[in-house]
């Protein structure tokens, strides 16, 4: 039975902590988050590079961490910690590329990954958590809402590359 509104099912059932394992992603995860990217962006070009993970995986600056259930990569997320002078040497924090599989959706794999970089971010003492979220995934917006986040409290723009190159910088 689907809920009103929703794509997910109500009656897939939760997973428990102990059935999964999240971590910081690896070089050898690199072709299980194309995938994920592709899901999320449904662009072909999305490829993800096992070298850039190697570089990434010390979690320092960005963390992507990555929700293993049976050894299958089912969700990730990529979060970043952004240096700021405003409030001491309080960090901030980006979430971005929160991807659950589809198969996956709504058995407690977004909100367990949200949940360890919240914890993350808390132990780095960031000032807040920002993301920014496609306007047309209003299923992700509620989940976000769900999990404390507000979204009427300031508003994102983007500009991307292309963007970029069409000002002939």
């Amino acid at each position: 039975m689907a809920v009103p509104g929703s794509e997910f099912a109500v009656d897939k059932p939760l997973l428990r902590c102990s059935q999964w394992k999240i971590r910081l992603a690896l070089a050898a995860d690199a072709a299980a988050l194309t995938a994920l990217y592709s899901q999320l962006t449904g662009d072909p070009a999305v490829r993800v590079l096992p070298e850039r993970l190697a570089l990434l995986a010390d979690g320092l600056r960005t963390q992507i961490l990555v929700c293993e259930y049976d050894g299958e990569l089912i969700a990730t997320v990529w979060l970043g910690f952004c240096e700021d002078a405003m409030y001491g040497e309080q960090p901030f924090a980006v979430l971005e590329n929160l991807i659950v599989d589809a198969r996956w959706r709504g058995r407690g794999a977004g909100e367990a990954l949200l949940r360890e970089a919240e914890r993350s971010c808390m132990a780095r003492d960031c000032s807040k958590i920002m993301l920014l979220s496609s306007a047309s995934r209003v299923d992700a917006h509620r989940f976000f809402m769900r999990q404390g986040f507000h979204g009427d409290a300031k508003r994102g723009f983007v500009k991307y590359r292309r963007d970029l190159a069409a000002q002939s910088i």
